[in-house]
């Protein structure tokens, strides 16, 4: 099975991401494939609007970490680059970007949602930003570009999920609709051209656009600290005695 679906459609991209049974957890050949679709789509000159949808019941549950146990801490830190080296295209694309969050958008899959233009929540979809768990600061000045240095602040360092309802009202999320067909059917093109589009996005970018190389130094001189991958298991650990503690009686 593909980790990604693409359909053209009248000068839009719609990349669904295909790994239900996994969340649609982001592996190294879902972020190449990523990556691919939206060089393709930056290429056409058709192109307007890149969607990005999550197949079941998650957008994207972050990072792929089933293999855990076999990385070294250098092989994480190599995933975790390749993951914001996709954030960042994202971040300045030439078109209009846009994410549909169901369920849950945590980790990397929040990020990924954050990087989008235009980003809608659906009803009980959450979000979260746990790297700071494990010592990570992925998307730090982009999430406070989107909700503003005090409420990013408190996000990452005090964690906890973030409602659709506290999404929407931080800025976070541009827009709350009741369903994701919904939403895509009220997307209309838009009236600029692709080549001025690109031109306003790029302008509009306030202090963000020399920034792309000091994000990704700033990402690995944290993700560097020797003990990522012990880190990490120590976090994943965590979740599941929540889990565990939180499961009722019998079930």
């Amino acid at each position: 099975m593909n980790s990604t679906v693409i359909e053209y459609q009248a000068g839009r991209v719609h990349i669904l991401l295909n790994r239900p049974d996994r969340g649609n957890a982001l592996s190294p050949e879902m972020v190449d494939s990523l990556v691919q679709h939206l060089q393709a789509a930056y290429a056409d000159d058709q192109v307007h609007t890149v969607l990005l949808q999550g197949r079941g019941p998650h957008f994207c549950t972050g990072f792929d970490l089933s293999d855990l146990e076999h990385l070294s801490d250098g092989d994480l830190l190599w995933r975790i680059v390749q993951l914001e080296m996709l954030l960042a295209l994202v971040w300045r694309s030439p078109v209009r970007t846009v994410a549909v969050a169901q369920g849950r958008a945590w980790g990397a899959g929040a990020d990924l949602f954050a990087a989008c233009e235009r980003r809608c929540v659906l009803p009980g979809a959450t979000l979260r930003f746990p790297g700071v768990n494990f010592g990570i600061a992925l998307g730090t000045r982009r999430l406070s570009q989107r909700v503003g240095e005090d409420t990013a602040r408190r996000w990452l360092i005090e964690g906890g999920e973030i409602s659709a309802q506290s999404a929407h009202e931080a800025g976070l999320a541009t827009d709350r609709c009741d369903s994701a067909s919904e939403f895509i059917t009220q997307l209309r093109p838009p009236i600029a051209s692709v080549l001025t589009g690109a031109y306003l996005r790029e302008a509009t970018r306030s202090g963000m656009r020399d920034q792309a190389d000091a994000d990704l130094a700033q990402l690995v001189r944290s993700a560097a600290v020797p003990g990522l991958r012990d880190r990490i298991l120590h976090y994943r650990e965590q979740l599941r005695a929540a889990r565990t503690h939180l499961r009722p009686p019998g079930a």
